[in-house]
């Protein structure tokens, strides 16, 4: 049986990396839509009601109507867009993210790809506050810095423009009314009283990322140390494929440096901790454009289809 699967924005940033990653697999059969088709309502609505599952690679709005246009109860969707990611009725697109997600991804007909900044924290503090360490009620504190691609196909041309070339050198933050998108959903699946305090910034590079969470040791719920925390994470990802814990961080590190790409073109996501006397600092390695986009849509479709769940990913 081949699935017909169909993604709606495949001339996007997002979409164009799915149909990469999907390409010469055997069990799919990839609807196309012509680029000068793709705003034509009824073209895509017979696209979309085709498709077995229909990858969503579209701005807010454009989700919320492509959605609008699917009248069948067989279609199965992922969004990878931020329209649903605070919806009850949709699933949150971690299958790490404890132990029944994974089922309740698979049971589902409607699942949201989450952000790549809220991956990385989130993936970071779920299981210190699954096990009572962190507070639903602490005020989070993270910071992050993504390859230019993570704003689309906007920034890549403004970042590749040839007149532009050596003028974006330094990080460059930004979302400074600490209001960024992502913020919601952080909150939201984490169960926290307040949003964290999150900035971002965007760096001279392509893809990859690096989210830093910091925590203050004495507003933990318990005494714990960095080793602690690593034998916490390696027993909540346990057998989880896709996540690496770091134990090693003199190998790990580049010469006391951390490489924001060293996990390009992987569904992979690294978790390392560091700490002092007063504070650890839980840092998560991802790529902006695998396990905090088009890895996780794939990696959530073949679990949708049950199919092999690593299929078409490197880890």
């Amino acid at each position: 049986m081949k699935y017909k699967i169909f993604v709606d924005g495949q001339f996007g940033t997002t979409g164009l990396k799915i149909h990469e990653m999907l390409a010469g697999r055997e069990e799919l059969e990839i609807l196309t839509i012509k680029e000068e088709d793709k705003k034509d309502k009824e073209i895509k609505k017979a696209f979309l009601n085709e498709a077995d599952l229909v990858f969503l690679c579209l701005p807010d709005v454009a989700s919320k109507e492509s959605m609008m246009l699917i009248i069948n109860d067989t279609t199965k969707v992922i969004d990878a867009s931020t329209a649903h990611r605070t919806n009850e009725k949709w699933t949150y697109g971690i299958p790490e993210l404890n132990k029944t997600q994974r089922d309740r991804i698979k049971n589902s007909f409607r699942v949201c790809v989450p952000g790549c900044h809220a991956t990385g924290m989130i993936m970071a503090m779920n299981p210190l506050i699954e096990n009572k360490i962190v507070s639903k009620s602490q005020k989070l504190i993270c910071h992050s810095i993504t390859g230019y691609s993570g704003g689309g196909k906007a920034l890549i041309d403004i970042y590749e423009e040839p007149n532009n070339q050596g003028k974006f050198q330094s990080q460059r933050p930004y979302a400074l009314g600490l209001n960024h998108k992502h913020l919601s959903e952080m909150q939201y699946i984490l169960g926290l009283d307040y949003p964290p305090l999150f900035t971002p910034s965007v760096g001279n590079f392509v893809q990859g990322m690096l989210v830093m969470s910091y925590l203050i040791k004495d507003d933990l719920l318990q005494d714990v140390s960095k080793s602690d925390l690593l034998n916490m994470y390696k027993k909540y990802y346990q057998n989880e494929q896709f996540v690496t814990i770091i134990e090693d961080e003199i190998s790990y590190l580049d010469d006391s440096f951390l490489d924001a790409m060293k996990c390009n073109n992987t569904n992979r996501i690294e978790i390392s901790v560091y700490e002092n006397e007063n504070y650890i600092v839980v840092i998560s390695r991802l790529d902006n454009l695998g396990k905090g986009a088009s890895g996780a849509a794939v990696q959530n479709m073949n679990i949708m289809l049950r199919l092999d769940e690593s299929k078409g990913l490197q880890s």
